[in-house]
């Protein structure tokens, strides 16, 4: 069935459906035996387009994309007179001249919807509603349009643009396409398309950027010409791939992701952002016959906002750099702060750029935040402020019951509840402000588990939900957490039974053992873990409505289509290099713009969750702290040197007439200078740049002349000035003898806290081979608020704190000292607040006698403490250290949900009694103890004498200045340092870069800088792609290689590509294959080549890595060899969807290694056979 023809309503009932076509006036009827079944009806209803979002709710099964969405665009209404007949819900006629603007909005491109989410047309242009008045009466008609379907009418234009000539393709043709109305930043987007311009689009995710490719592509292939569509992942890029074989028929859509080329020649082509790069590289170096770039008319740049990613952006600025003028570029962003830097950049280098800009949806977003007993809206009713239930002053009222608990349960505190009366807690509330250790307290009592909020989202319908959590183990625990919890009905969990069955008998070796009983309760999880098979299975099923809840890491976020009523943040911050990071807006709201189903929810949900250390003022900062601008990450590389100076390429092609063939296109350096400084970094930084170093230049003058006036000596000269010369002398004599009695009272303090450390060591010693004792640990944190943690206290940990921050090992791995041998002893305890405590003796400032017991649960069980102790060493932790000292700092780190439930058995320190807390101290502590206090009462003593000294009063007016002079200081400092980083974001460093690989490219002889004439070794580099061309090379290129057989080779291959592949903590105690001795032997070969290319790089101040690891070689050799998938993964101790891409990343170089230039044949044949035997199910590329 197509467009409204027989059209399936809910009620069973079939409605006749004639269609006009305004060009043709045609008439096209229904089958008899549906009409004479209708035409009972015909005097009872008709048809009338529903005036909400259009789509209603379609049940269970119904996907975003089909046919069965569209049925709902109509209600069976009672006929009605033609004067009284309207396109809207009579229950909604009071609101229709609110809504006039946004009507047409509601009316939406379901297949459109990058995840499903739609645009607000009010931010592309106020007057919309004035422009498209009347726009449902013009839908109306044209539903009746087509029978066809889209891919119909495509050819049909096709066939049309054939015969009249491309003159007749404009906008309303286009658009003839689609039986919608075209969004307004749609139409500005392809109208500028249409009269030649470049295009960027910047508008939120998930509001239908792909449209305006799709009819681009449209126009493009109707023309007779080719478009390129560019992907930063390659999961992406199947998506789209099947995605247009949809329109356009397979024919006419190729796919090019380096380890797959399937119709290359095709007029669309969709490929990886890096595959168009090293088109390009060929397009402006060596010249390649075989290249189809001159073919191209358009490129669309998908997820150009990439363009700040660390690691990658640098390829789409090369892209915009090296493309030709004449190829028009299409650039989809989501919403970032400067997109019209970006459109200005791409004018000023590449040519006429138009710019269309949107900030809204049509499906808006209501944020939502999550506690343990209920879920409230987390902003105003204007969405410009936290909910004041929220608060923290709310927070502070509320803390009433936690003031009368503490008061209660201690006992400090003798007075009765009764007796002090709410009154005085509520006044006590509003006169003093809560600590942050109080509103800690109150966040943990108020942090909800998985199932709290599970609840909140299903008793107020906001299923289905993507749940974003930032770890894989995170997703699966939920999974695991909620397997118990049945989401589905009983007909939706026989079909998903039903289609698991059958996912079976397609790939037995993808299905994901661990989550299919989660999966049949409507629970999942998706995150890099899973098999690529595995993932595009739960997308499938949740986009059908089998799956009520996926939880998903963030990767979800980027591009895959995958809307959902709901999503859920769990947390604020996030793993990073370099320990928790907090979300940016841009990644908050590339996460929350996975809400809100286009044509199908007329309100998309974003729920935040409560953590211990996140309340709803730390959710709302980045709502309100606006989009972070994109920025240039524009860096050199071998492939770019070597491609942008090669000029003289020396063959192997001999002749019987000269020994070398040579042909010259090489760039001087001025000339490749010109092209890397028009970098994005480049062009931005030219106004930016000169303002940040003016201003930084006049603070480094201001600070360096107040610094003169905090000098030692210009102070004593202002005392001098201000004070009589008695009165100064006075004060002076007295200042030195203060500054002596204060360096005695810190030398006394610190004999105290050794003796103290000292006797605590020895305490927690004791404790090691009995009870788990409870502790209080005491810190001041950075804003110098005092804070007091309880926990478990677990045992001595021998570990080098500093490898912490280096990431050189985790807890436990080292052995370490104690105070005995010089070092400081580490212990580690499990807080209340389940986060994990590593710290010296200095921080505890109280043992209990009560605790925890030391007994298996059972005969045989390991000890509460051996369990503890494992959890730590499974996990794979990011210490924060957040109190710093000589005598060790404290660090800690979050727990996880298994330690959760140990962490509640930990009571807070309010409940700990006194008569627990252990009172013995050594004599020679307390001895310690009377000598600081005496040491601290005789200081006081002289700081009140100095206060009654006559001049006084002229002293502290001194003082004050000089510390008003000294905050102005670290103020301007402050931002100086705010300059510094900003001038570091944009400096271009590019061609600094350039020149210093270039000289490494001389030194290893791949290319002659003065003479451009390009070695072999340097041929096999500019042709290759990888991190590190140089190093690929030169392992290609060796002779080693020649005696190896295909799986051989491909276990060489693999060491070179397991960047980012290690073992899993919780699978530590699993194994993997060992790699033969060839390949061990082969590796050390190898380690000598690679230490001399690191010698010559950090010569030349290179960074790029030269990747070499032969842990997981042996898996490699086995999978080339014909192991099995069941037998490869057998308690295998990295997860399934790292050893896929390990995998897929070595069939990408095995691919390539036989169109490279002076390769031996020997190794492109063995590579040849070795990726044909390893692309192989399951892990072999969904293409379908």
């Amino acid at each position: 069935m197509s467009g409204l023809a027989a059209t399936y309503i809910r009620s069973g009932l079939l409605l006749p459906a004639f269609y006009i076509k305004k060009s043709q006036m045609q008439t096209v009827a229904p089958p008899a035996s549906s009409l004479k079944l209708a035409l009972p009806l015909l005097n009872l209803f008709t048809i009338v387009p529903r005036r909400s979002l259009g789509f209603g709710h379609v049940g269970r099964g119904a996907s975003v994309g089909s046919r069965r969405l569209r049925v709902s665009l109509f209600s069976l209404r009672p006929a009605v007179p033609a004067s009284e007949e309207r396109f809207s819900d009579p229950d909604d006629e009071e609101e229709e001249d609110d809504d006039d603007d946004d009507e047409d909005d509601n009316v939406a491109a379901e297949e459109y919807a990058d995840g499903a989410l739609s645009f607000d047309r009010v931010s592309v242009d106020q007057d919309e509603g004035k422009e498209r008045e009347g726009e449902a009466t013009e839908f109306l008609e044209s539903s009746f349009r087509y029978t066809e379907h889209k891919w119909q009418r495509v050819e049909k234009l096709i066939a049309e643009v054939r015969e009249l000539g491309e003159g007749i393709i404009d906008f309303e043709v286009l658009a003839g396409i689609y039986d919608f109305p075209i969004d307004k930043f749609q139409r500005l987007a392809i109208q500028s398309f249409l009269s030649g311009s470049s295009v960027v689009v910047s508008a939120p995710t998930s509001s239908g950027k792909t449209l305006i490719a799709e009819a681009s592509a449209i126009a493009t292939v109707a023309k007779g010409r080719r478009l390129f569509y560019t992907t930063p992942l390659k999961a992406l890029s199947n998506q789209k791939y099947r995605d247009f074989r949809k329109t356009f028929g397979g024919n006419k859509v190729g796919l090019l992701t380096g380890d797959s080329a399937i119709n290359k020649d095709a007029p669309i082509l969709i490929m990886t952002t890096e595959i168009l790069r090293n088109m390009l590289y060929q397009s402006i170096g060596i010249v390649s016959m075989d290249s189809k770039l001159f073919d191209v008319d358009v490129v669309v740049l998908d997820e150009v906002h990439y363009l700040s990613d660390i690691s990658r952006g640098t390829v789409w600025e090369e892209i915009v750099i090296y493309c030709p003028k004449e190829v028009q570029l299409i650039c989809l962003s989501a919403t970032v702060a400067n997109p019209d830097e970006l459109a200005g950049w791409i004018s000023q280098i590449h040519g006429k750029t138009e710019l269309v800009t949107s900030t809204k949806r049509p499906v808006q977003l209501k944020w939502h935040f999550s506690l343990k007993n209920s879920l409230l809206p987390l902003l105003d009713e204007k969405g410009t402020k936290i909910n004041r239930k929220l608060s923290a002053d709310n927070k502070r009222l509320s803390s009433s019951k936690i003031d009368t608990y503490n008061e209660n349960s201690t006992q400090k505190h003798k007075l009765n509840v009764n007796e002090q009366g709410c009154g005085g807690v509520m006044h006590k509330s509003r006169k003093k402000p809560l600590s942050k250790n109080d509103l800690n307290n109150i966040r943990r009592s108020q942090v909800p588990q998985i199932r709290d909020t599970l609840n909140h989202l299903r008793a107020k319908d906001m299923l289905p939900a993507i749940w974003f959590i930032f770890s894989r183990r995170g997703c699966d625990a939920a999974i695991q957490y909620l397997e118990d919890c049945l989401l589905l009905d009983q007909c939706e969990a026989s079909e998903v039974e039903l289609e698991l069955k059958k996912f079976y008998t397609q790939h037995p070796d993808a299905v994901r053992e661990s989550a299919v009983k989660g999966l049949l309760k409507g629970v999942a999880a998706h995150h890099a873990g899973c098999l690529p098979l595995w993932k595009s299975f739960v997308e499938e099923l949740f986009q059908r409505g089998l799956v009520k809840v996926v939880f998903a890491t963030e990767t979800l976020a980027a591009g895959i289509n995958m809307p959902a009523r709901t999503a859920v943040i769990s947390s604020l911050n996030k793993r990073g290099e370099s320990g928790r990071i907090l979300l940016n807006t841009n990644e908050l709201l590339q996460m929350a713009g996975r809400a809100g189903r286009r044509g199908i929810d007329e309100v998309g949900h974003v729920v935040l969750v409560q953590t211990p250390y996140e309340g709803a003022e730390e959710s709302c900062e980045p709502l309100f702290a606006g989009l972070r601008p994109l920025v240039s990450q524009f860096s050199a590389s071998y492939g770019m040197v070597l491609n942008l100076l090669a000029g003289t390429k020396v063959t192997r092609l001999a002749s019987k007439a000269d020994d070398m063939k040579t042909f010259s296109t090489g760039r001087t350096l001025e000339e490749a200078r010109k092209l890397v400084e028009k970098s994005f970094g480049n062009y931005v930084g030219s106004s930016v740049m000169f303002a940040a170093k003016e201003e930084l230049t006049q603070i480094k003058n201001e600070i360096v002349l107040l610094s003169q006036e905090v000098t030692e000596e210009a102070i004593d000269k202002k005392y001098q000035e201000q004070l009589l010369q008695a009165e100064y002398a006075e004060i002076s004599n007295l200042q030195n003898e203060l500054r002596a009695e204060k360096r005695m009272r810190n030398e006394l303090k610190r004999q105290m806290e050794q003796k103290r450390t000292v006797a605590l060591r020895t305490l927690l010693d004791e404790s090691e081979a009995g009870l788990l004792p409870f502790v209080c640990l005491q810190y001041k944190d950075r804003e110098s608020i005092w804070h007091n943690a309880s926990a478990v206290y677990i045992g001595k940990l021998h570990v080098d704190p500093e490898a912490l921050n280096t990431k050189k090992s985790k807890p436990g791995n080292e052995n370490g000292q104690d105070h005995d041998t010089g070092k400081k002893a580490y212990h580690i305890a499990l807080g209340s607040d389940n986060s994990w405590y590593l710290f010296t003796e200095k921080w505890v400032k109280m043992m209990y006698r009560t605790g925890l017991p030391n007994v298996a649960l059972a005969e045989g069980n390991p000890l509460p403490r051996e369990i503890l102790r494992g959890f730590l060493m499974e996990e794979e932790l990011q210490w924060e250290e957040i109190v710093v000292s000589e005598l060790g700092s404290l660090w800690r780190t979050e727990g996880s949900l298994e330690t959760w439930s140990w962490s509640l058995n930990v009571p807070v320190v309010s409940s700990l009694s006194e008569d627990d807390e252990v009172i013995y101290w050594p004599q020679e502590y307390q001895d310690a103890v009377v000598l600081y206090k005496e040491q601290k009462t005789k200081f006081a003593h002289l700081k009140k004498k100095i206060r009654k000294t006559k001049g006084y009063e002229e002293f502290k007016k001194v003082t004050d200045m000089v510390n008003l002079t000294i905050e102005k200081i670290q103020r301007l400092e402050a931002r100086s340092c705010r300059l510094n980083r900003r001038i570091g974001q944009i400096e271009p460093s590019g061609w600094k870069e350039f020149l210093q690989i270039s000289k490494g490219i001389q030194e290893t002889r791949a290319l002659d800088i003065n003479t451009h004439v390009l070695y072999p070794l340097g041929e096999t580099a500019a042709a290759i792609r990888g991190e590190n061309e140089l190093w690929l090379a030169m392992v290609l290129r060796n002779k080693v290689l020649l005696d190896l057989k295909p799986a051989q080779l491909a276990a060489v291959c693999g060491s070179l590509v397991s960047e980012g592949i290690k073992i899993r903590p919780s699978k530590s105690n699993c194994s993997i294959y060992e790699p033969s001795s060839v390949i061990t032997t082969v590796v050390n070969i190898l380690e000598d080549q690679r230490n001399y290319l690191m010698r010559i790089q950090d010569k030349h101040g290179i960074k790029i890595a030269c990747g070499l690891d032969s842990q997981f070689s042996g898996l490699v050799e086995a999978w080339a060899s014909g192991l099995t998938w069941k037998e490869l993964t057998m308690d295998c101790a990295i997860d399934e969807g790292d050893l896929a891409r390990l995998l897929r990343r070595t069939i990408d170089l095995l691919a390539q290694i036989p169109k490279l230039p002076d390769i031996d044949a020997a190794v492109q044949n063995n590579a040849f056979v070795a990726a044909d035997v390893m692309d192989r199910a399951p892990i072999s590329e969904l293409l379908g």
